[in-house]
Order: structure tokens, then C-alpha cells, then sequence
């Protein structure tokens, strides 16, 4: 779950090898974190009734490769400055929840 979430539910899907920028990822990689951001955009999609799941693959907040999964109502919802400065553990434990209630 990310700390400083564009919208409820918002993951991060980041590999345990580090890699500073995604195009360096090997290609199978890639595909596996794509894979599991699609895996985890079908729950969210479920768990939070949105309109779409965005995904961005930024790279320039940390210096580690990860992939965001937001659920979305509109388009303005995929801008970082939008970034919550801090969530309530709670609410960010029962999306978690959410979302793992549903991955198959």
C-alpha cells in the first residue's frame, strides 16, 4: 500500500531485486510485475467499484523501480501532487484487506 496514496487502495507493486529504472528490468521481470499489478488492478476494480485502474511506472520519487495501481474515478486522479501527506493505518490495513480478499 502506498504511504501517500493519489486514491484509496492505491498499491505499489515493487520487485524484490532492485532496479533503479524499469527498462533496465530484465524482460521477464517485467512481465511478472505487470502480471501481479494486473492481478492486484482486478481486485481493486472489484473492491472499490471504480471507474479504472491507472498504473504508473514514474521512477522518480525513490530510486527503485515499482509500479503504481490506483483505482481511479477520473483522470485527475493520477497526478502525485493530489498525494495524500498521510494516511490512517487503519484505513490503509482495511484496503489492503480489501484487495486481498480478492485476489485469486
Amino acid at each position: 500500500m502506498s504511504i501517500n496514496p493519489l486514491a484509496r487502495g492505491h498499491v505499489l507493486v515493487v520487485p524484490i531485486d532492485e532496479v533503479d529504472h524499469w527498462i533496465d528490468a530484465s524482460p521477464d521481470l517485467v512481465g511478472h510485475l505487470f502480471d501481479v499489478a494486473h492481478r492486484i488492478g482486478k481486485a481493486q476494480q472489484q473492491a472499490f467499484n471504480c471507474a479504472r485502474v491507472g498504473v504508473i511506472v514514474a521512477g522518480y520519487e525513490v530510486p527503485h523501480a515499482h509500479i503504481h495501481v490506483i483505482p481511479t474515478e477520473h483522470m485527475g486522479q493520477l497526478a502525485f501532487e493530489n498525494a495524500a501527506e498521510s494516511v490512517d493505518r487503519d484505513e490503509l490495513e482495511a484496503a489492503a484487506a480489501a484487495i486481498r480478499s480478492l485476489l485469486i
